[in-house]
Order: C-alpha cells, then structure tokens, then sequence
C-alpha cells in the first residue's frame, strides 16, 4: 500500500484554531455522558441501593470481564425530550466482554421513572436487539422495569418498531439461534413479563425480582383473590413451581456470576472469516484530527488528511485517485481489519458517482467490509450534469450501496445534506452502525440554502399577489428557517432522536470500528444481489 503523505501545517494558526474549538466540543460530549451516566436523580439511587441493589450501571460493569471496553449505543437517545429523564432514556444499552465473548447487553434503569419504556426507550431497546440478530450477538437483558409509561402508549404501544417488536424480534431471534438470557433483578410486569418468558434462560433474585401478568392490586381488583407479591411472582416460585424461571440467585452479585456462568457455556465463539494483520498505529497522531476538522462550516475539511490518521500505518490503497476525485476511495486497515473506505473531498459529480459504484462492486466481490465519511453538500446541480444523467449516476451508486450484504457503516465527520446524506449510506440505508462526531450535521439541505430557497419561494407568491418586500423583511423571513435547520442539523438531534447510533469523537473512532469489524467478521457471509442499474 502507498503510505499517505501529509501536508498538515501543524504549527500554523488556523490549525491552533480549529484544535481549539474542537476541543470545546469534546468536552461538551462528554459533559453530556457523564449527565447520562449519573441515572437518576440522588434519592431514587439512594432507593435503590437501600433495597440491597447494585446500580445498573455498576451492574454492567460487574458483568463484563475485567478491562474490557463496553461500546455504549444510544446513550444520548431521548436527550431532551422528556421532563426528569436524563439522556439514556432510562435504559443502558451496549455490546460488551462476557467470559470473552462479545455480547449485547440491555440494562434497565430502575433510578429513571422506575425503568418504566417511554418511546424511545422502546426504539432503543429494539435497535439493540436489530443489532444483536445481525451480528449473531448473545442478549443478555438485566430487567428491572415498572412497565410502560402509560401517558405515553401511542409511542409504546400500537407500531412497529416499539414495545411489541420486542418480542417479535425475541421470537425471531431464538428461530435463528441466537441465545438470549434474562436475570430478573426487579420487577417485571404485564406485557414486559414477556421479556423474560421469552429467552432462553432466566435468573431470577430472591425477594428482589417478581414477574407477573398482573400485580397484587390488579389481581385483585380483577379477581378479589388477596395475594403478596412473593407468592404471586416471587424468585422461588417461579423456580420451584411455575418453571418460568431456571436460576434462582441470593442477590445481584450472584445472579451476575450465575449468567457469567451461563454465557461460558453457550458453545464456541464463531471464527472470523478473515485474519487480521497485526494492527498498527497511524503514521500520524490522531489528536491531529481535532486542528483539521473546520471550526467554520463553510470551510471545507481536507478529509485525506482525515483518512491519514485513521488507518493503520496512515496505509491506503487509493481506487481510481485521477477519476471522480470529489470522492476518495480505497483500502485501508483499522486495527489490522481491511476495510473499503469512501470519504467525501467535494460535492458529487457523475464521476464519483460512478467511481463509488465501481468500488462498491469491488469491495462486494472481495468480502471488504465498507465504511462510509460522510462530509458533503450533496450532488451537483445544473443543466451541464443532468444531461450528463447525474441522475443515472446517482442511481447506480444508490443501488450499489443499499444492494451491497457486506458490513456497512456511516461516520457522520462533517455537513451530510440532501441525497448526499443518502447516498453516503444514510439510516434509511440500514448501516449496521451510524455514528456522529460532535461535528456531524445533516439535513434535507444547509439552513442558509433551505432560507434562501424558501425565501424565493415566498417571492414568487409576493409577486402573483403584486406585493414586495424590504431586504429587513426578507430577512425577517429567513432567520427562524435558518434557526430551524441549525437546530435540526445537528449531532445531538441526531442522537436524541436515535438516527445515530451514538455521537463518537474522532480519537474514539478507530477503537469503535475495531470491536464492531471484529465481531461483523464473524457472523455468516450473505450472498448479494445487485439491483438493476440503469444503463
């Protein structure tokens, strides 16, 4: 491989700058992660550990073999969205080292409302689920939930994609073979009782954890029948009596060690389909990144200097480097993984276009999993390139992408607008990960172009109407459009709404492309089809 060679200015004050407004925006990520992984506020936590519980957190933690990492998914979902739940949704969702296997691990947190699922805790939890299936990943779920959030059923209840799917994907997973475990360290009731039932097995904590339909209250409401919560649900019940569980623990700590048990029993860990090179570090520092990185949106970012700092040895076999050079393509490793990289250097032309389509086909035919930087206004628009058949184009490169069955991801690093966004595998194009750099921004179109266009528009009805406005009226009009989009674009939107997977800053990013290439690496190749593309 050619070894790329940069031209960054490291002393230069733009490059001061840039490291320093990105630094700012560092640590407001990881202001934000520490709001989401206090949970609760102090008196629900004191609760819950007067009741002999260890926190969910710690819970995770005690989980996981010791100095392994945990890749946090959606710990920013439902930021801002509803009052006194913090980031996180109430609910802790990621892929972590059981007695060294990677694993799905779906945490509730009792601190947050009781661990009762809002909306997007529903989202969350089946996100984590799609992802587990895909990479044939045990689930481990800690339950300790009160249930729906009733005043929020319609983003609970009726759809697709909400509690429900929970235990469609359940049911589909245990069909595929794909084992699922559940330690039951609260409650569990009504529909969530499920959850448990479900899986394959279940531990469950005497006088802690209950499972049932229907509480005391409603069972007698519905039947006058008196009954405690131990004799309805309780641990030893269920374990001695009703069968619904299988393993009953002391506490916390012993349903923990009970479930590493279980986990070192689940037969042997699937092989990749390919070995690794023995990983090595960039050329340059990756810290660099944050001075490369445009403090000023307008300002385009050198995304080769990017690439650079990410692959290993700063190595990259570049495909086609002459054609469609608004898009850089090639090889590359990242902790000794190959992978197919595409990074956005300009707007897309037909060339690149095609160039991506070409390199897509390639990196398919080869079994290369692909990774997408997603930087870019967009396609180019004009008289000149639609005869070209941009859109023909543009298609074909759409169609490469969506067809293509290998590992796919999306690193959002800069502005990612209109059919740009989709082409460089945008959510509706189901990457197997989506992440955000604090940077990150996409929209249908950049808050000044969507002012402008729909300023023009309101010009043109002026005018039909035979009325005329001042440039302070105009701009009148435009600042709550522009206000609107910037406050869209953004990272955190993103993760709040959970069309990212999680916001990720750039010194993050090899070691997360690492754990998710080693283990989309071990899961059973699919065959592709590709689309018909127009000739």
């Amino acid at each position: 491989m050619t070894k790329l060679k940069s031209l960054l200015d490291t002393g230069s004050e733009d490059f001061r700058a840039n490291t320093a407004h990105y630094r700012a925006k560092v640590a407001e990520l990881h202001a934000l992660r520490r709001s989401q992984r206090v949970g609760g506020p102090e008196s629900a936590r004191a609760r819950h550990v007067k009741k002999g519980k260890i926190l969910p957190r710690e819970r995770v933690e005690r989980l996981i073999d010791p100095g392994t990492p945990f890749l946090e998914l959606g710990e920013l979902a439902g930021l801002d969205k509803y009052d006194g739940v913090p980031p996180g949704a109430g609910i802790i969702t990621g892929i972590g080292v059981i007695e060294g296997r990677h694993c799905m691990i779906i945490a509730n947190d009792a601190t947050v409302k009781g661990g009762t699922y809002f909306g997007m805790t529903c989202r969350k939890h089946v996100r984590a689920q799609r992802i587990a299936w895909a990479n044939r990943l045990p689930v481990v779920t800690l339950v300790d939930s009160g249930g729906a959030f009733l005043p929020d059923q319609e983003n609970i209840f009726p759809d697709e994609g909400q509690f429900g799917s929970i235990f469609h994907q359940q049911v589909g997973m245990s069909g595929d073979g794909v084992p699922q475990i559940a330690v039951v360290m609260g409650p569990c009731t009504a529909g969530g009782a499920y959850i448990p039932a479900l899986c394959d097995e279940v531990v469950i904590v005497r006088g802690q954890g209950f499972m049932y339909l229907g509480g005391p209250e409603l069972t007698f409401a519905a039947t006058g029948e008196k009954v405690d919560n131990e004799t309805l649900g309780g641990g030893k019940m269920h374990c001695s009596v009703s069968g619904v569980t299988d393993h009953l623990a002391e506490d916390d700590a012993h349903a923990l060690a009970i479930t590493r048990e279980i986990v070192k029993h689940l037969g042997e860990r699937p092989s990749p389909r390919k070995t690794p090179a023995p990983p090595r570090a960039p050329a340059y520092a990756v810290e660099e990144i944050y001075g490369i990185v445009s403090r000023d949106p307008k300002v385009p970012t050198e995304n080769r200097e990017i690439v650079a700092r990410l692959v290993d040895g700063s190595d990259f076999h570049e495909f086609k480097p002459l054609y469609g050079d608004t898009l850089m393509t090639g090889w590359g490793r990242i902790h000794g993984h190959e992978v197919g990289i595409l990074a956005n250097t300009g707007v897309l032309f037909v060339e690149a276009a095609l160039k991506a389509t070409h390199f897509i086909n390639l990196c398919v035919q080869r079994d290369i999993p692909l990774l997408f930087l997603a930087d870019v206004n967009g396609f180019m628009v004009g008289r000149e390139v639609e005869q070209m058949g941009i859109a023909k184009a543009g298609a074909k490169m759409i169609t490469a992408m969506s067809s293509a069955r290998v590992p796919k991801f999306t690193i959002i690093t800069g502005g990612s607008y209109g059919a740009g966004y989709l082409a460089m595998l945008g959510r509706p194009f189901q990457p197997d990960a989506m992440f955000a750099w604090p940077t990150g921004r996409a929209a249908i179109m950049g808050p000044e172009q969507a002012a402008s266009v729909l300023a023009q528009v309101r010009a043109q009805i002026n005018g039909r109407e035979g009325k005329t406005w001042t440039k302070e009226e105009e701009e009148a009009f435009k600042a709550p459009i522009r206000k609107e989009y910037e406050d869209f674009q953004g990272a955190y939107n993103f993760a709040s709404n959970l069309w990212v997977d999680s916001v990720i800053e750039p010194c993050e990013t090899r070691d997360v492309m690492a754990l998710l290439l080693d283990i989309t690496s071990r899961r059973p190749k699919v065959e592709t089809h590709f689309g018909v593309f127009r000739m």
